[in-house]
């Protein structure tokens, strides 16, 4: 996974502390982690609790594209967003199809 770098292009002088759990710890440790969960695993988790928390940002469509990167199918995400539809509500899935769609067309 290549190094993430937004957290301190974007807050490093407002609030260097979070910078460096966000770009460190989260994305330099957690993420890195993969003898237990993969990255695409990771992925699916992300994409699935963002879905679920309504957050459809810039950091969705990053998330988004990082499970494609991540080796998620076009067909895996189709339905992963249709299963989880029916537990998080119609309209949020039509949220993440609409970028899914744009993504996995690219």
């Amino acid at each position: 996974m290549k190094k993430v770098t937004a957290g301190r292009d974007q807050l490093n002088e407002f609030s260097p502390d979070f910078a460096e759990f966000n770009g460190d710890i989260l994305f330099g440790k957690v993420w890195a982690k993969e003898n237990v969960i993969s990255q695409k695993t990771r992925s699916i988790l992300t994409i699935t609790v963002l879905i679920t928390s309504g957050i459809f940002d810039s950091s969705f469509e990053h998330h988004m594209q990082n499970a494609k990167n991540n080796g998620v199918s076009k067909k895996e995400i189709a339905d992963i967003i249709t299963h989880i539809a029916f537990y998080t509500g119609l309209q949020k899935a039509w949220a993440a199809f609409r970028v899914a769609k744009k993504i996995w067309e690219e």
